[in-house]
């Protein structure tokens, strides 16, 4: 069972020869998760952040070509089709 250090998990340290882990190690490692949470939640922040934009541009640039005028009132339905087929994996 994992000790308890400060109110936060100490690390279970997975076997690796010759390793003398002591409290330094263990405030390094803690330093270096939080450090790489940080970075994820920026990166998490930017990819919404980037999705948000292309879709209000995307709007816009549906608006200013007159879309539905143009190709019939399933445009939106038909794009959304298009896109999903090129990009699967995008929700």
């Amino acid at each position: 069972m994992a000790k308890k250090t400060n109110s936060i998990e100490a690390p279970h340290f997975v076997t690796s020869n010759g390793f003398h882990g002591d409290q330094e190690y263990v405030d390094w490692l803690q330093e270096i998760k939080a450090r790489y949470q940080k970075v994820r939640s920026r990166i998490a922040l930017q990819v919404n952040y980037g999705a948000l934009e292309f879709n209000w541009a995307l709007g816009r640039d549906i608006v200013q070509k007159n879309a539905a005028a143009r190709w019939g009132d399933g445009v939106v339905n038909q794009l959304s089709l298009d896109l999903r087929s090129e990009f699967p994996d995008v929700s």
